[in-house]
């Protein structure tokens, strides 16, 4: 039975008091990472650019794990660089994701919409080819649910014509 208590010091209200003392993960346990959707208008189609990593065999956005001290913004702006070759500028945060990693840790990636503004693609360790495609294809090709959750995010958006 959830009880609804006063707190005596913030006399906020404090719901499920056992809750309170479940264990939670450490931030340390966390993998914390960080990426882009990068999007550009292209004979008036709203385009995103999706990244193969031959590693893994899917189609996803360029990401990757935070450096010590880094902030989200900035590693997202770096992976999407070291990934993509293409210098891009943080339009607006769109959300973030939450999943198991292939070694069993939890992970949470935060992305940011972003516009390159300069760059070049050229494969490399991580990233065998980029495809430039429009959101029908981007909702094909792309390997998890999760980044099409966020694509339709993106795509719904009416904000995003004046940015880019």
């Amino acid at each position: 039975m959830n009880t609804v208590r006063m707190s005596r010091a913030s006399r906020v209200p404090t719901v499920g008091r056992r809750a309170a003392t479940m264990e939670l993960n450490t931030p340390a346990e966390i993998v914390r990472a960080a990426g882009g959707l990068i999007v550009r208008r292209h004979a008036g189609q709203l385009e995103v650019a999706l990244v193969h990593r031959p590693v893994h065999q899917d189609w996803s956005y360029p990401k990757g794990k935070l450096e010590e001290g880094e902030t989200l913004e900035d590693a997202a702006q770096r992976e999407v660089l070291e990934e993509t070759g293409l210098i891009c500028h943080l339009l607006r945060f769109v959300g973030h994701t939450d999943y198991t990693d292939r070694k069993g840790r939890p992970k949470v990636v935060a992305y940011w919409v972003m516009s390159a503004v300069a760059g070049t693609f050229a494969p490399n360790e991580e990233v065998d080819e980029l495809r430039w495609v429009d959101v029908a294809t981007a909702a094909r090709l792309l390997s998890y649910e999760r980044d099409r959750e966020l694509l339709v995010v993106v795509a719904a958006d009416d904000q995003l014509e004046p940015l880019i």
